[in-house]
């Protein structure tokens, strides 16, 4: 007759012999992803043999200003800065039944002579959370003398056991009424900044996630600012 061993190093068998697994000595078995702006909810209960979870929380990238000038004038403006980001690794006695889940969204883009719109917060309960950047500033009028303007300061570090804060966005020099450079988008831990430009358009747009986005440059013409890029939040489930 066949006989069964069992491993105790993943297995125990109760007093009513039934083969159960011990928690926590099973590993990654699930990761959940948030990647879409908005409010979400994680039941504990959902994952009856969870140990403990990785939670991974990027904040959203400010957006920027476009920019407006006339024939022979030039104006450009600074990038958005990036959003925060923090992680921590936490037992399962740690969450309560519910932990809301909030991803942020990317700053809106500004027009020719508004502001970029502040990257939303993104976080898991009070446990992790990161600071979305700030948005760049319509700051430069049409000119054609030199002239800078700073870039946008990143967010503050939020709250977990690693956290940090986002990339600044980059300052915006106008050189005369035919050169100068607007500000490129500012890092995120999980993405990056739009790129700066020396010529007409909107600025760079942000990839990943929680970018901040570049400042927009006009040359004789009108354009409109850009976006920020939208924060995400993972959590990895350890059984």
């Amino acid at each position: 007759m066949a006989s069964v061993c069992v491993c105790d190093d993943y297995f125990t068998v109760t007093d009513t012999g039934e083969l159960c697994l011990i928690p926590g000595r099973q590993g990654l078995r699930q990761v959940l992803k948030f990647s879409e702006p908005g409010t979400f909810q994680f039941r504990k209960a959902d994952y009856p043999w969870l140990a403990r979870v990785l939670v991974r929380v990027q904040a959203a990238g400010g957006g920027a200003a476009g920019a407006s000038a006339g024939n022979d004038l030039l104006a450009c403006q600074p990038g958005g800065a990036g959003g925060g980001y923090s992680e921590s690794l936490l037992a399962v006695s740690a969450l309560g039944p519910v932990e809301t889940v909030i991803v942020g969204e990317g700053g809106e883009a500004g027009g020719s002579t508004t502001d970029g719109g502040n990257g939303g917060g993104s976080s898991f309960g009070g446990l992790v959370t990161a600071n979305g950047g700030g948005g760049g500033s319509a700051v430069m009028t049409a000119g054609s003398t030199p002239i800078c303007y700073s870039g946008t300061a990143g967010p503050l570090a939020g709250s977990g056991q690693t956290a940090m804060g986002g990339g600044a966005g980059g300052g915006a020099i106008r050189i005369s009424g035919t050169q100068g450079l607007a500000g490129s988008g500012g890092e995120s831990h999980m993405g990056h900044g739009g790129f700066q430009r020396a010529s007409t358009g909107g600025g760079g747009a942000p990839r990943g996630y929680g970018g901040g986005a570049a400042g927009g440059m006009a040359r004789g013409g009108t354009v409109d600012g850009t976006k920020g890029q939208d924060g995400a939040v993972w959590v990895e489930l350890y059984g």
